[in-house]
Parts: C-alpha cells; sequence; structure tokens
C-alpha cells in the first residue's frame, strides 16, 4: 500500500503567478479536462491573468540548464531508478538537491499549472513502498502518470499505470486537499482496471476503507520549474519522484525503444530534428556505452552476434582502442578487443573503421581466447555525451546509452 502513496508521488505540477483578487461577485471560469467544474475566479482580471501567464510561459524555455543536467542524470537509467547504479543514483541526487536548493516556483500547489497529467520518470524505492510501485513502476514497458485536478468541486490525485494503447491501464485514485502552498494531502478511495478488450471497469481488489492511515499520505513539491515542465516531489514515506510534463527529444526516443513502439519512427523523427549535427563532423566519445535497442531481423550465432556489437556493451577509450564486453551465464563474459580509426574509404567524415581481432570468455582473473576477427564500417548518426545512433554491421542501426556517468560535456 505504501506504493500506492509512492507512484502516487509521481505528482507534477505547473506555475501560475498569484493574482491580486477584489471582492466581486464568483464567475465560473471553465472546466477541465475530466469535466469536473473548476473552482470560481473572485474577479474578471483572473482570466487576463491567466493569459498573461501563458504567454509568459512560451517566453520559458523548455528546460533550464540545472533541468537539463537532472535529465542527463536520468537517460540511461532503467526502471526509473529500480535498476540505477549507485553512481547515476549520486549524479540524480546531486542535480536534485541543486534544483532544490533554487527553489523554483513559489507555493507550487495554489498555481494553476499544477494541474494536469505528469509522467514519473523516476524514484527512490525505498522499503515502505506499496505493491503498485513495486510491481508497476520498476517496469519500463509500462507508462506511469499522476494527474492532479485540485480546482475543482472533488479535488482529485491519481496515479495511472497503462499497459499499453492495446491493453488498457489501472487508476487509483485518491481525495486531496491542499495543507499549504508546498503540500498536498491525500487519501485513496477507489481504484479500477479500465480495460479496452471490457465495455466495463474491473474493481482493484484493495479494501482503502479498511485500511485507515495506511490510506492517506502527502506530497511536498520541492521544485516547480518556471516552465511547467519539470518536478520534483517528496512523499510521507521518504521517497523522492522526478516527474515531467513535457519530455526532451532523446526520452521520448528512448521511451519508444522501452516500449516497443514505432522506434524506427521514432529515430527517423529523432535524427530529422538534429539534423543539423548529423551534417557535422561526429567523433566517437569515450566511455562506456550500453546497447538499447538495434534494426537486426535475423539472428546469427551467439557468438558472431556478440563479435559483431550487436549485444552488450562497448568500451571506446580516446586512444583508438575499442572493447565490446557480454555478460553470459554464471559470471562469465565475452570480451573481444580491438580498434577505430576514421575511415579513408568513405565520404562520410563521421565514419569509422572498426578491427576486432581479440577475443576470449573471462571468468574471474582467467581467460580462454576465442579464434575470431571482424571487420566493419561504423558511421555515427547522432552522439552527444548519454545517447549515441549509428550505423554498424551489416547496415543495421544501434542505439546506445553511455552508462559510467555524464562527465563529457555536449
Amino acid at each position: 500500500m505504501a506504493a500506492v502513496t509512492g507512484a502516487l508521488g509521481a505528482l507534477r505540477l505547473n506555475p501560475t503567478n498569484a493574482a491580486t483578487f477584489h471582492a466581486e461577485p464568483p464567475r465560473l471560469c471553465s472546466f477541465n479536462s475530466q469535466g469536473h467544474r473548476r473552482k470560481p475566479c473572485r474577479n474578471v482580471r483572473c482570466q487576463s491573468s491567466l493569459t498573461n501567464q501563458q504567454q509568459q510561459q512560451k517566453d520559458i524555455p523548455l528546460f533550464s540548464e540545472p533541468e537539463n543536467r537532472l535529465i542527463d542524470a536520468l537517460i540511461g537509467i532503467q526502471g526509473r531508478g529500480k535498476s540505477a547504479s549507485p553512481q547515476q543514483l549520486n549524479e540524480v541526487e546531486q542535480a536534485v538537491r541543486v534544483l532544490e536548493g533554487l527553489e523554483g516556483l513559489p507555493d507550487p500547489t495554489e498555481l494553476e499549472l499544477i494541474e494536469g497529467r505528469w509522467q514519473l520518470m523516476f524514484t527512490t524505492r525505498p522499503g515502505t513502498a506499496s505493491p503498485i510501485q513495486r510491481t508497476f513502476v520498476g517496469v519500463d514497458f509500462f507508462k506511469v502518470f499522476q494527474e492532479v485536478y485540485l480546482r475543482t468541486d472533488d479535488p482529485r490525485v491519481s496515479n495511472v499505470v497503462v499497459f499499453s494503447d492495446a491493453v488498457g491501464e489501472l487508476k487509483v485514485e485518491a481525495a486531496a486537499s491542499i495543507a499549504n502552498g508546498k503540500r498536498i494531502l491525500f487519501q485513496f478511495d477507489k481504484a479500477a482496471f479500465s480495460l479496452k478488450f471490457l465495455p466495463f471497469k474491473v474493481p482493484y481488489p484493495v479494501p482503502f476503507r479498511l485500511l485507515g492511515d495506511e490510506a492517506k499520505g502527502w506530497l511536498d513539491t520541492t521544485y516547480l520549474s518556471p516552465s511547467g515542465n519539470l518536478r520534483i516531489s517528496r512523499g510521507n514515506k521518504g521517497t523522492t519522484f522526478v516527474l515531467q510534463k513535457e519530455t526532451e527529444p532523446r526520452q521520448r526516443l528512448l521511451s519508444a525503444i522501452s516500449t516497443g513502439t514505432q522506434v524506427m519512427e521514432a529515430i527517423e523523427e529523432f535524427l530529422r530534428a538534429n539534423d543539423n549535427v548529423g551534417q557535422s563532423e561526429q567523433e566517437l566519445v569515450e566511455g562506456e556505452w550500453q546497447m538499447v535497442w538495434s534494426s537486426q531481423t535475423e539472428t546469427d550465432s551467439w557468438i558472431e552476434n556478440a563479435a559483431n556489437g550487436l549485444m552488450g556493451k562497448q568500451i571506446v577509450k580516446s586512444n583508438g582502442q575499442l572493447k565490446f564486453v557480454v555478460d553470459m551465464l554464471l559470471g562469465l563474459k565475452f570480451s573481444m578487443s580491438g580498434t577505430f580509426e576514421k575511415s579513408s574509404s568513405s565520404s562520410s567524415s563521421s565514419t569509422y573503421s572498426v578491427i576486432m581481432d581479440d577475443a576470449a570468455i573471462i571468468g574471474g582473473a582467467f581467460g580462454y581466447p576465442i579464434e575470431l576477427q571482424t571487420k566493419m564500417d561504423f558511421e555515427l548518426l547522432y552522439t552527444d555525451s548519454k545517447v549515441r545512433i549509428s550505423r554498424g554491421y551489416n547496415r543495421i542501426l544501434f542505439v546506445h546509452v553511455r552508462v559510467d556517468g555524464t562527465t563529457v560535456q555536449k
């Protein structure tokens, strides 16, 4: 149950400046997207104030430099933090502390932009995590959102786990109220599965009324970005959440890969959006790069896949050394080393010639050499300090994510 609270903690906010109101009769402003009537504005100036704020939002960059540092730290983390390495967790925590120190927009719970649907990008996972958090939040294939609607006759905060567009979703709802400028109080009271293949909702079997205080909690928003696109929250169970309304292009690409939906389309869209980068000369960035996707359609033998870089990790060194590493069973690893250099036979300035000729099966301090040699051309289509798209063996497309830190600047 604590993780129902956990997933709930993914709550996101949006900024709106406070307006000065005069004592005039209430005026209905609008209905929200859920069909709930919004609380009335107290002055006709409310509409113009919101219009001014919306115009100001357009002038604010999607993400600031400190926010981009947090996003960079999130790139490559699996399971929204479940499988993060100690180094990755440290980078995220440092970026979170920097943003919390900047404070962001004041009194976020009072702002109009707190409302809407927020996507959960990262969460710490304390031992108090609820069954929902343990079961669904760590699965990249599922998308997890939080919906926040406070300016209605029935204020609510809801956790939504979207299994897929074809299957449906699970929605866990809580009655909500504002405690102060940062804190939202909530109490879970209903939940149900909405499945595409059923004409009715299936109740989620949790007796919220019998849980008492276990169904209650609170969320503090410790940072809300001026653009309203990034929020950091901390829950009553000690969990930290990072949520976004707008994701940046690399995140959208990796989301398509994690869900396995329209990956080629996402890659093509991403490359078009970064066409100016693709036309310039690009360099292989040193570090450890994990392969997260390839367009391979035919499977050769396991050893040939490993030797051609179709699985596992690539380690790039600044001296022109390259290594493929693939984890096998029982602690064994396949390792293959070689060299890379700019290709003189290609018209592309971002094409490399690769020769891999030193292979072995490694177990602890021992290695068993294997007679293998691989030669290929390797073309960089896009690279920054965290994400790399390339075309390699047999013109297969690859997407790699850098997993050894973010010390290299874009």
